[in-house]
């Protein structure tokens, strides 16, 4: 009876995921991805200045500071990414 029971549970859980990747799988990417330009967006508001792009004065900069903080080095690694042809090509495709 065991046995029945888990493999119900391995046929439950291909077809969710089956279902998960035909349905909302591509939805999940390009969310994902409009996140990614968002937060890129918002460090580039916050330490614009270092760029000469003076956007927010210092005052609020400052106020907003602990919520950027965390994400400093991702988003220095996401800016400095070498990209290739193929990428901006694969971007066009998306």
């Amino acid at each position: 009876m065991s046995k029945l029971k888990h493999r119900w549970r391995q046929i439950k859980a291909w077809v969710g995921g089956f279902l998960y990747g035909m349905l909302l799988y591509d939805m999940e990417r390009a969310l994902r991805k409009q996140h990614a330009e968002l937060e890129n967006l918002f460090a580039l508001i916050m330490f614009g200045d270092m760029i000469g792009v003076p956007i927010l004065p210092p005052y609020y900069s400052l106020r907003l500071l602990p919520y950027i903080i965390p994400s400093i080095n991702l988003w220095k690694r996401r800016l400095l990414r070498e990209r290739d042809i193929t990428d901006l090509l694969a971007d066009l495709d998306a």
